[in-house]
């Protein structure tokens, strides 16, 4: 029987972290292969993890990377003050169906009681394209509010 393990990830699984992100955003965007290479994951995952800026979680079947779910805290009045947001959250397809993504979710939600938040929040895909995605959360207690948009800010 494999064995999995979720735990909080340190600086020495930033190579983990990093390649399943990867992973994660280029099955979002196969046709942005070239660009997500770009943003130079392995040095940004390792940047934002020492800082502190989000929390990552990584799971491991037999010791091998199959999961990771990245957060941070946010803060708004409409959510009654600080919160946290998953970032990232993604299963390797080998992994898939094995209550692995249930298993990051509760270790968020024991992280998120640790630090005193009373919500979590996660961008939703668009439903008609990553319906089972959408279903998963809503299984693990999570109700639609809608989706997220973005806009780059030009850098000088």
């Amino acid at each position: 029987m494999e064995s999995v393990v979720v735990l909080e990830a340190k600086s020495e699984h930033t190579g983990a972290v990093a390649s399943l992100v990867e992973r994660l955003l280029i099955e979002l965007e196969p046709e942005a292969q070239d660009e997500i290479r770009r943003l130079g994951v392995p040095s940004v995952a390792e940047r934002l993890l020492n800082s502190g800026k989000i929390i990552a979680f990584l799971a491991l079947v037999d010791g091998a990377p199959a999961g990771v779910a990245t957060l941070h805290e946010c803060a708004a009045i409409y959510a009654g003050g600080i919160f946290g947001e998953i970032s990232e959250l993604y299963v390797a397809p080998e992994f898939r169906s094995r209550r692995i993504g249930q298993q990051l979710l509760d270790a968020i939600s024991r992280k998120a009681e640790e630090l005193g938040w009373n919500r979590i929040e996660v961008g939703s895909p668009p439903p008609d394209e990553w319906q089972r995605t959408l279903q998963f959360y809503e299984k693990n207690g999570f109700v639609s509010t809608g989706t997220r948009l973005r806009r780059l800010v030009p850098q000088t």
